[in-house]
C-alpha cells in the first residue's frame, strides 16, 4: 500500500517552507504567483491530499453540514419522500465543500446528537419531518445555522424555512372530490404533532366547508402505509364514505390495497386522493391521483438557502415552492 504524502514532502518538492503550502491549500492570497505554481506542480505530481481535519481545526469550520430527521429509521427508509429530499440536497452540496452528516434519531436519550452539533460537528443543519414533541430540535436550532423543511416548530423571528403551502395543496385535493360529485368525504391525517399534518387537514375541512359539507371522519396515521390501511379497515367497520384524502401517499396505497381486497371498486365506490406524488403514486392500483409537491426542488432549496446563510450571505427567510394536483385513475 502506497504510504500518503505528506505536507512537508510536498514542501521539499516545492521549495517552499510547509507554512507556504498550508497556506496555499487554505486559499491564502498571501503566497507569491510564483511559489503558488509550484506548489500547485508538487501537489499534483506527489498526489498530495490534504488533512481535512486539520484544516478544520485551523479554520474552526467542518465544513459539514446535518440532516436531522427526528423519526426512527423504518420510517426514513421506508418512505419515498425522505430519498427524494437527500438527493435534493445532496444535488446542491455537489459543487460546495461541504459534505452531508445524516442524523435520524426519534429522540435524543443522553443528548448524543445535540452534543454533537452543539460541540462542532457541523457548521449548521437542516432538519425536515419534525414534531411539535421534539424538544431537542430546538436545542440544535439554537446551536447552529438552521434551515427547516416545513413551519418551524416555534413561530420566531429569523428562522429559516423551505416549504409548499399544505392548506391550499389540501384544499385542492378536497375540492377535486368535490367537483366529482363526491359528498361523503373522510381524510387519513399524519401525526397530529406536526404541524404538516394540522395544515393539511385544515386544507380538507376548509374545502367541506365551502361547500357546504361535513367530514364522512378524520383518521389519524402515521404517513406510512399500513396506518392508511388500518384506517380503511375501520371505515369498512363503520360505513364505507365515497371518497378519502389520505396525507400521504402512502397512506393511499395502503387504503387503496384494503379496500381492493375488500371487493370495493376503485373509483366507482370510493375515489382516493394521495400526497406527494412520489413514486407510490404509480406503483398503486390503480394509479393514484395525488399532489405534487416538489420534494426534490425543497432539499436542493433547503441546501442551497443554508450555504448561502454559512457564506454570509442573507437568502429569503421563507420559501413556498409550488404544488400541483395530478389526476389519475383512483378518481
Amino acid at each position: 500500500m502506497t504510504s500518503r504524502a505528506t505536507i512537508e514532502e510536498v514542501a521539499a518538492a516545492a521549495g517552499v517552507s510547509r507554512s507556504t503550502v498550508s497556506r496555499v491549500v487554505n486559499g491564502s492570497t498571501a503566497v507569491s504567483p510564483e511559489a503558488r505554481d509550484s506548489v500547485h506542480r508538487a501537489i499534483a505530481s506527489l498526489n498530495y491530499v490534504p488533512n481535512r481535519a486539520a484544516r478544520s481545526l485551523a479554520s474552526r469550520q467542518t465544513n459539514a453540514i446535518a440532516l436531522i430527521v427526528p423519526e426512527d429509521t423504518t420510517r426514513f427508509f421506508g418512505d419515498p419522500f425522505f430519498a427524494s429530499i437527500v438527493a435534493g440536497i445532496t444535488g446542491a452540496l455537489r459543487g460546495s465543500d461541504y459534505l452531508l452528516n445524516l442524523l435520524i434519531a426519534s429522540d435524543d436519550p443522553g443528548d448524543k446528537m445535540s452534543s454533537f452539533v452543539r460541540h462542532g460537528g457541523v457548521d449548521g443543519a437542516l432538519i425536515v419531518s419534525h414534531h411539535t414533541s421534539d424538544a431537542f430540535v430546538e436545542t440544535i436550532a439554537s446551536s447552529v445555522p438552521v434551515v427547516w423543511g416545513g413551519r418551524p416548530p416555534q413561530r420566531r423571528h429569523g428562522e429559516y424555512a423551505v416549504d409548499v403551502d399544505n392548506i391550499a395543496a389540501a384544499r385542492t385535493a378536497t375540492q377535486h372530490l368535490i367537483d366529482t360529485g363526491r359528498t361523503r368525504i373522510a381524510t387519513v391525517t399524519g401525526p397530529m404533532t406536526m404541524h404538516v399534518s394540522s395544515d393539511r387537514l385544515q386544507g380538507f375541512r376548509d374545502a367541506l366547508a365551502d361547500a357546504g359539507l361535513s367530514s364522512a371522519a378524520e383518521l389519524e396515521g402515521d404517513y406510512g402505509e399500513e396506518s392508511g390501511a388500518d384506517a380503511a379497515r375501520r371505515l369498512l367497520a363503520a360505513g364505507l364514505p365515497d371518497a378519502i384524502f389520505a396525507a400521504s401517499d402512502l397512506m393511499a396505497r395502503g387504503a387503496l390495497r384494503t379496500l381492493r381486497a375488500a371487493g370495493v371498486r376503485i373509483p366507482e365506490d370510493v375515489a382516493v386522493v394521495g400526497f406527494d406524488d412520489s413514486p407510490v403514486a404509480l406503483s398503486s392500483d390503480p394509479h393514484l391521483t395525488t399532489v405534487r409537491q416538489p420534494m426534490y426542488a425543497m432539499g436542493e432549496t433547503m441546501a442551497a438557502v443554508l450555504l448561502s446563510r454559512l457564506a454570509g450571505n442573507e437568502p429569503p427567510q421563507i420559501t413556498i415552492l409550488p404544488t400541483e394536483l395530478v389526476v389519475r385513475e383512483s378518481t
